[in-house]
């Protein structure tokens, strides 16, 4: 793999250079090797900063868990257990699945749906957007608890079975993978999916299997049910966090083998040459580099056959290094590259970086464009990858250059703070909403519905301001202006550097919902890229809050819009409503507020047509104020 960066100023290549200089490779296989050989309890934190790095530490200076198994398998499979060997493992146990749903049901294996939030889902998504999943049984990844994306698939797979919903779960496999010790959002679904089975009367058994640690709110609901429970790692160890569960854990491995990708190619693809790591750690260094000189907003551009990869690597770098106040790093996606959205190279608020990353032979932008950000000035680094090479090459050199960034900011690029922060707000809430007779009736519920700190807009449109952790006074102003007004405000004090609109609902299966993010990806073009000349992701939650809510709850710095419709769907025959997808939502504002981070929210009567035009008449307007 090629690096070539442009207006490295200042220069990061001593940076770079102390990557060999210290060893840093020799010295994570050395460290690596040690807690597996010896045990955890032999490691000190304090003698050697690699821990703090990619270990978990409890506040008795303890190691409790080793989190280098992103690299470690890796370095497995280019020695003692060979890319073959874990190919032929990975085939024998998807060939025994398969026998099992066949033998019980006497059908094929035609649909699989996987439960995952955040890391244990995103890289389904991404191999789905890069046609890695085309053949085999159709994919459906259920990365939310709101009822609407469940039914989109049951109805999909339904309509393609072409007979009953009996039918269609017999050919279906459910996979449930959570790497957290309280994650239970795959546990809210594989039992609303379980409950249908039993309804329909048919044998669950040989048509779920689950990823997860022993105890976990996962195992807790599988294993005793008799599911399948599979080991993530070949190495059946605990080394991996969700997001480095691909692209060589069985969570990353099944899908693909399912869809017969040739696994041999695939995990030597993850296998990189030292050369190849080192140009990661030059990346490292230079967008290190760029962020200590307050660029860290970073552009990346991808060729083609890798654009799906945007959002994985977003959430890897986000959720990994997202946990300073002073020193961030922002991955923009989804954005084309167009000039009158930046400010000028010297401009002093200037704070773009860009990485482009592409196939030899398929460029990833325009030549003439690419010129042209050389030629005004801005910083840009470009890696181009072998024409050849799989995708996992790249996965796996992104977290190499992952590490490095944690490396040269001493911050662990394991943990997620901010993650388990949502997940203890929700949990209670939750409870809190099954004693009350349902989330409507919980305090916090009231608060949003009831509180005055809220302006009705035309159509069934609300704007709510009630969690914002400053005051705000609308001065009579619409529910529009308002929403101008505090934008503007924040900016102009150098509180707010980009923005977030966050649907908390299906955007990916449900017709409605794609109509949904239509909606608020104009709503980023207009309001934040065009008139304020800053980024704006546009995502769904509560899948958000496990992809990149590290970096706008850890550094900040972020205008933070949450979308709920009022109208909630639900699936009667599996007593599946959307009281805990609500919960979250009212979580993730909690939680923003707080840690004092900037947060409304908006309210919309439903998702038919009347109501989605309202929303866009209202950013419409918005971006007429500023």
């Amino acid at each position: 793999m090629q690096l070539a960066l442009f207006h490295d100023s200042p220069s990061s290549a001593h940076i770079a250079a102390r990557f060999a200089e210290d060893r840093i490779l020799s010295k994570l296989q050395a460290l690596d090797s040690k807690a597996r050989r010896k045990g955890l309890e032999t490691l000190d934190p304090k003698r050697n900063p690699l821990i703090g790095v990619g270990m978990e530490v409890n506040s008795k200076g303890e190691v409790t868990k080793n989190g280098y198994g992103v690299f470690h398998l890796s370095w497995a499979a280019a020695s003692d257990h060979g890319p073959g060997d874990w190919a032929d493992m990975i085939g024998a146990e998807l060939g025994e699945i398969k026998a099992s749903i066949r033998q019980t049901h006497g059908q094929p294996l035609r649909f699989l749906i996987w439960a995952g939030m955040g890391g244990s889902a995103e890289d389904k998504s991404m191999y789905q957007a890069c046609g890695l999943l085309a053949k085999g049984p159709r994919v459906y990844v259920l990365d939310s608890t709101d009822p609407a994306k469940l039914k989109a698939i049951l109805d999909d797979i339904t309509k393609r079975c072409q007979d009953s919903v009996a039918k269609a779960l017999k050919s279906t496999l459910i996979a449930g993978m959570a790497m957290g010790m309280t994650s239970y959002e795959p546990v809210v679904n594989l039992e609303k999916l379980a409950k249908l089975y039993e309804k329909h009367g048919i044998d669950s058994k040989p048509n779920f299997i689950y990823m997860t640690l022993s105890g976990s709110l996962l195992d807790q609901f599988a294993g005793p049910r008799g599911y399948r429970r599979v080991e993530l790692q070949s190495d059946n160890g605990n080394t991996t966090a969700g997001r480095h569960s691909a692209p060589l854990t069985r969570g990353s491995l099944y899908p693909l083998g399912l869809a017969g990708v040739d696994l041999q190619r695939w995990i030597a693809g993850a296998v990189l040459p030292e050369a190849d790591i080192h140009n990661a750690w030059a990346l490292s260094s230079f967008l290190h580099m760029q962020g200590l000189q307050k660029r860290d907003k970073v552009t990346l551009v991808l060729s083609k056959s890798l654009a799906g990869a945007a959002l994985w690597t977003k959430q890897n770098f986000e959720e990994s290094l997202g946990k300073s106040e002073d020193l961030g790093i922002k991955i923009i996606i989804g954005e084309p590259v167009r000039m009158a959205d930046y400010r000028a190279p010297k401009d002093s608020l200037q704070d773009r970086v860009f990485l482009i990353v592409e196939r030899k032979g398929e460029p990833a932008l325009q030549r003439q464009k690419l010129a042209l950000l050389k030629r005004t000035g801005y910083p840009a680094a470009v890696v181009t990858l072998p024409a050849e090479a799989p995708l996992s090459r790249y996965m796996q050199f992104i977290h190499y250059a992952v590490f490095g960034l944690g490396w040269l900011r001493k911050m662990n690029f394991v943990t997620q703070p901010a993650v388990e922060l949502y997940k203890s707000i929700t949990n209670p809430l939750y409870q809190n909403s099954l004693f009350s007779g349902g989330i409507e009736k919980t305090p916090e519920w009231k608060q949003l519905r009831e509180s005055p700190r809220q302006i009705k807009w035309r159509g069934g449109v609300t704007l709510h301001f009630d969690r914002l952790p400053c005051g705000f006074d609308p001065a009579g102003r619409d529910a529009a202006s308002a929403y101008a007004s505090l934008l503007k405000q924040m900016v102009d004090a150098r509180l707010v550097e980009y923005g977030e609109l966050t649907f908390f609902g299906d955007t990916r299966y449900a017709a409605q919902g794609r109509s949904l993010r239509k909606a608020l990806d104009r709503a980023a073009a207009l309001v934040f890229r065009a008139k304020m000349h800053m980024p704006c992701d546009v995502y769904e939650g509560p899948a958000m809050n496990h992809s990149y809510h590290e970096m706008i709850i850890g550094h900040g710095r972020c205008f933070s819009t949450v979308l709920l419709p009022l109208k909630a769907e639900r699936i009667t025959d599996a007593g599946y409503t959307a009281d805990y997808h609500r919960a979250q939502f009212l979580a993730t504002q909690m939680a923003l507020e707080q840690r004092a981070r900037l947060v409304v929210a908006i309210t919309v009567k439903d998702l038919e047509e009347a109501s989605l035009k309202a929303l866009g008449e209202f950013f419409h307007a918005a971006a007429a104020k500023l």
